[in-house]
């Protein structure tokens, strides 16, 4: 571990910042150019509810498509680079770690990675598909729903990211459980206040209605419950060897 000063630290970020820009930049620049195939990929879930139920997709303004696909372009960007800003990641907080807590620490970097991935296919195969169809088929019937291609593409991209990041939530804990940051007796103190966050978080992520947020705080607050059970078996197993 290196005894850096606030300035190294500051310094340290941005360079880590700036390298992880880069990388995004180059991503988003080469995702352009199948953004096309990627935007019938994350349409496909609405296409499909669409025919269970009665609508169509349209674009409203001149500039429409062409700011769904570089939204397309630069959330692909993030996806598709992620294991090279993760290694950005792990570059920055290293040297703040102790020979032991690399050691430790280094393994769930990968399996971040892995989580990152598995929250954003979660939300294609799950979160997406079993709301679509219910928004699709609630209310009234005999009525054509004209979806705006720009504000699906939007949600659909931030949803997803949004869905990678917060399947770190049991890694983060398992970081923090070895690092001796918190425990599982204080995570569980803590359950009802996260639980009422993570609410929160997903009303305002979650498009304005009840059936998308419980589809998302559902999966947060079963994430948090596994990050409490996993420091419980793996944390205390570490403690005691």
């Amino acid at each position: 571990m290196k005894d850096l000063s606030l300035q190294d630290h500051l310094t340290d970020l941005r360079k880590a910042a700036i390298r992880t820009l880069i990388i995004i930049s180059v991503s988003v620049i080469l995702t352009y150019s199948v953004s096309d195939y990627i935007s019938e990929i994350l349409l496909k879930s609405l296409r499909t509810a669409l025919q269970n139920g009665s609508g169509k997709i349209v674009y409203l303004g001149v500039f429409d498509k062409m700011v769904s696909q570089m939204q397309v372009s630069l959330w692909s960007g993030i996806v598709f680079s992620a294991p090279l800003w993760f290694r950005e990641v792990w570059l920055f907080i290293k040297p703040g770690l102790y020979e032991k807590e690399i050691k430790f620490v280094r393994p769930f970097m990968y399996i971040g990675l892995i989580l990152f991935w598995a929250g954003v296919l979660f939300g294609f195969f799950v979160v997406f598909p079993v709301t679509l169809n219910v928004l699709m088929q609630f209310g009234v019937s005999n009525v054509e729903a004209n979806i705006n291609l720009k504000d699906y593409i939007i949600l659909s991209c931030k949803v997803y990211v949004f869905l990678g990041l917060c399947f770190q939530i049991p890694n983060v804990l398992l970081i923090l459980g070895f690092l001796g940051v918190v425990n599982s007796s204080f995570l569980i103190e803590k359950r009802k206040y996260v639980h009422i966050a993570l609410m929160i978080i997903a009303a305002v992520v979650s498009p304005p209605d009840v059936i998308s947020m419980f589809a998302l705080w559902i999966p947060l607050s079963l994430l948090y419950e596994l990050g409490i059970l996993a420091q419980r078996i793996f944390v205390r197993k570490k403690t005691i060897s």
